[in-house]
């Protein structure tokens, strides 16, 4: 090791790494093809059942959690359909962590039956046809939930990173 090379420990190496917030949702669909939207409360804008990942927590893992919590349904995550990358919004500061999200197939649903909404933080659900989701999703969510169901479709994983600032949705 020269002067110039100075060795950091291991846990002091690992915490000066960056990092990156993980969140996690579900496509749910009906009989017809529609997807599961729920209104949050917190926003003026429609998404799929998900939300952030616990520290430590599988991005399927947080999927299936998610889910449950927000629609009261046990829907465990499946395929892996679409990964988006998101710098954080200017809102948050220079130093905010960029975002990795991460949608699953959790199957279909006969009906909105024993869907029980998470009071405190949705307001809605209901299933919207695809040409319904650009009036009722963020533009920033779009390109994520198009590819999920493209990838519905081929069976291939869609990566859909969105460098531009943007708000994490």
């Amino acid at each position: 090791m020269t002067d110039e090379e100075v060795f950091t420990e291991p846990v002091e190496w690992h915490a000066s790494l960056p990092g990156v917030i993980v969140s996690a949702a579900g496509i749910i669909r009906d009989q017809a093809g529609s997807v599961l939207l729920v209104k949050p409360n917190y926003r003026d804008h429609w998404s799929l059942p998900g939300g952030i990942c616990e520290f430590g927590e599988a991005p399927h893992d947080g999927c299936a959690r998610e889910v449950a919590e927000e629609i009261g349904l046990e829907r465990p995550a499946g395929q892996l359909l679409s990964v988006d990358w998101h710098l954080a919004a200017e809102i948050y500061g220079p130093g905010a962590r960029p975002a990795v999200f991460f949608i699953f197939d959790c199957g279909t649903l006969a009906s909105l039956d024993g869907v029980t909404l998470q009071a405190s933080e949705i307001d809605d659900c209901r299933f919207a046809g695809e040409a319904e989701l650009d009036e009722l999703l963020h533009e920033s969510t779009l390109p994520r939930i198009r590819a999920a169901i493209s990838a519905l479709a081929s069976g291939c994983v869609r990566y859909v990173p969105q460098v531009a600032s943007s708000p994490t949705a």
